[in-house]
């Protein structure tokens, strides 16, 4: 049996991805092992989003080649499609798969088919199933929809996914089904921008709708949500479910409306705004987390504090902060105007440590209240998990709590990290 390993970068997406394709794999030939452990086959799928996942995968090809350097490695997905020349000259890579190949792998790898003979990359236009499903976890990430139509100034998703195409509703549900059966007590609607769900004329509200009547289902969650997609009842519907959960994930990019009109978003900060507006007015105690590009070509001084003052204003919970990173085959690749790499640190910072007060003024509202927590894994005396409104909470106990849903009573913040310590409801 050869031994085979798997590393995903970037998203939910890709994670969900990544355990499909591995499970394709016939256990009878293939023995399935931890990425940090000695493998023949190793496979990293690829992200394509900033600087730092390129040099996440450098980083994991010279690690694994220090492991065994005759390993056949095999780079997959979104930066694979996009840069497969770059990719061929990365010591150790010997195989290269974009997103219209990575779930043909096996066929790769036992027809010793060589994808240095010029083959063709082209736009995925399929729709696959994909969902996770690992050993020892609690949470599965659930694809429904895969590819944008969105031209974004700054983003090469539509380069590396094509467009949008979304699962059908009968297939949604049968996975929900299997993922629930195989004992996973929480899962994630994840796509590229799952609230463009669209099959045979049906939403993503109706969608959610057909979910929602799932009786066995206990917590599902809405992975990132465009804030134009995000429709007053969507919200209005999650805050009367039982089964979809007070968490939002709503990405901003930028608080100033001359930015976000150069990045070619769809919104401008008035909407945002009533968007969280609405959410806090009828879900009080939701969690709401965004997205900021910082260091966008053009941004000026004044238009960060446009988006510091904003950021500073609203009632959100965390804050992702990524530094601008210009792209091959982008529009923004050519904007003038480039800003500093060290001033761009250093607004990155400024808005990481407003996301850290954020965080801790959120966790701060839910210090002696009881909410319900699925416990997910354990370390030393200490089993982490997570409330329903995503607060991270931990409790002394034992794996006897993983993968149980407990009322959980919330007693303080832990010194310098945004995590409750909690004791069990008696």
């Amino acid at each position: 049996m050869k031994k085979i390993a798997f590393f995903t970068i970037g998203c939910k997406l890709n994670f969900s991805e990544t355990s499909i394709i591995s499970k394709s794999f016939n256990k009878k030939k293939y023995k399935i092992v931890d990425f940090k452990d000695y493998a023949d086959i190793y496979v990293i799928n690829t992200c394509a989003v900033t600087h730092k996942a390129e040099k996440d995968l450098k980083y994991k090809v010279k690690y694994i080649l220090k492991k065994n350097n005759k390993a056949f490695i095999i780079a997959l997905g979104c930066y694979s499609q996009i840069e497969k020349k770059k990719l061929y000259n990365i010591k150790g890579i010997n195989l290269v798969l974009g997103n219209d190949k990575k779930f043909n792998i096996i066929d790769y790898i036992e027809k010793k088919k060589n994808i240095y003979s010029c083959e063709l990359f082209t736009l995925p236009n399929e729709y696959k199933d994909a969902y996770s499903i690992e050993k020892n976890r609690t949470r599965s990430f659930l694809k429904i929809q895969d590819g944008c139509n969105y031209k974004c100034s700054y983003c090469t998703i539509p380069l590396a996914r094509g467009l949008s195409r979304s699962n059908s509703i009968k297939n949604i549900i049968n996975n929900i089904y299997y993922i629930l059966n195989k004992g996973i007590k929480e899962i994630v609607l994840t796509g590229v921008n799952i609230g463009d769900y669209k099959y045979n004329n049906k939403d993503f509200l109706f969608l959610i709708k057909k979910i929602d009547k799932i009786k066995k289902l206990k917590r599902i969650r809405i992975s990132s949500i465009e804030p134009n997609l995000l429709t007053d009842n969507i919200i209005k519907f999650i805050s009367k479910s039982k089964k979809f959960l007070n968490h939002f994930h709503i990405p901003l990019q930028s608080g100033s409306d001359y930015i976000l009109k150069k990045m070619r978003r769809r919104y401008l900060t008035k909407l945002y705004l009533n968007k969280i507006n609405k959410i806090i007015s009828i879900i009080p105690d939701a969690c709401i987390g965004s997205d900021v590009i910082v260091g966008f070509p053009g941004e000026k001084n004044k238009y960060f504090m446009e988006t510091y003052n904003l950021i500073k204003s609203i009632k959100i919970s965390y804050l992702h902060v990524f530094s601008f990173s210009p792209r091959k085959n982008t529009i923004a690749l050519k904007m003038k105007n480039k800003i500093d790499n060290n001033r761009i640190k250093y607004r990155s910072k400024i808005l990481r440590q407003i996301s850290y007060l954020k965080t801790r003024l959120f966790y701060k509202k839910f210090l002696g209240t009881k909410r319900k927590v699925l416990f997910e894994n354990k370390k030393n005396d200490w089993i982490y998990g997570y409330t329903d409104n995503y607060i991270k909470v931990k409790i002394k106990g034992s794996n006897k709590n993983r993968n149980k849903i407990i009322n959980v009573i919330l007693e303080k913040i832990e010194n310098n990290k945004n995590i409750i310590i909690g004791k069990i409801e008696k």
